[in-house]
């Protein structure tokens, strides 16, 4: 059983992670030395690059502040509807993308339920970097709230009496007891939301306008490349984006240790 689960996860590892990733970084080193720098600093492309991390970093932090409120009173409180709003966290990983951006569309739009509001204070959602900051929130939420939520169920209610007992205030104990514990798991949520965020298309092509230097990000910047049969700035674009993606990917794991042992020394 063990030498065919070991068998699997290289099959696996192999066809579907290394050989794509290889293939594309393959491809782009054939222009190295030719016009891979000059494409991946594009004034087109640096706006997307800009566009694209901003948004997810600010689609991050909102998620994660929000996500974790939620996450801790889905545990720790019991109250009417809480099956429901509990299973409503998933909402996003059943519909497709492409419903999630049509949906935020018909709601933000300047005739829409909550568009037709805000347009009176001169706040226009589709078709501006609002509009794709809201559908990365959207796809991007459960993963803070499902990282956290089954080490908060495993957190010892014990040890938060007996700071108390000490004379430890409220939110001494979150600090010195409860955070730490939840830290390698929120970086882990982090990571996964950001990521999310970073390689949404479905949803960002239908609720923003798509246009060079105002809200076009870099997916839609790649799949344009491939509508104009322009397949070396895709993958040369497309290249930035897996080098970056793993050097946060890096930084993040790094933090994430760093939290664990800090924590185990503590």
């Amino acid at each position: 059983m063990f030498f065919f689960s070991y068998f699997l996860l290289i099959v696996y590892s192999l066809f579907l992670l290394f050989l794509p990733i290889g293939i594309l970084l393959q491809k782009a080193s054939l222009h190295l030395w030719i016009n891979f720098w000059d494409r991946a600093t594009d004034p087109v492309a640096l706006s997307a690059y800009s566009v694209t991390f901003s948004l997810a970093f600010f689609a991050c932090l909102i998620n994660t502040f929000f996500g974790f409120l939620i996450a801790w009173i889905l545990v720790r409180y019991k109250f009417k509807g809480r099956q429901i709003l509990d299973s409503m966290i998933d909402l996003p990983f059943a519909i497709p993308t492409s419903v999630a951006g049509f949906t935020l569309s018909i709601i933000y739009n300047d005739k829409g339920w909550i568009g037709s509001f805000l347009t009176k204070f001169g706040i226009q959602i589709i078709f501006t970097k609002i509009g794709i900051l809201l559908a990365m929130i959207f796809v991007s939420f459960p993963f803070i709230v499902r990282s956290l939520q089954p080490v908060i169920i495993t957190l010892e209610k014990e040890l938060e009496e007996a700071a108390w007992s000490l004379g430890a205030s409220s939110w001494l104990t979150f600090y010195k007891i409860v955070f730490p514990n939840l830290l390698p798991a929120l970086f882990t949520g982090i990571t996964l939301a950001f990521s999310r965020a970073i390689g949404e298309y479905g949803s960002v092509v239908i609720i923003s306008s798509n246009f060079a230097f105002k809200d076009l990000i870099t997916p839609v910047l790649i799949f344009q490349y491939l509508e104009q049969y322009d397949y070396i700035g895709a993958t040369i674009i497309g290249s930035v984006i897996l080098l970056i993606s793993f050097f946060l990917l890096i930084l993040v794991n790094f933090f994430q240790s760093w939290a664990l042992s800090s924590r185990y020394y503590s």
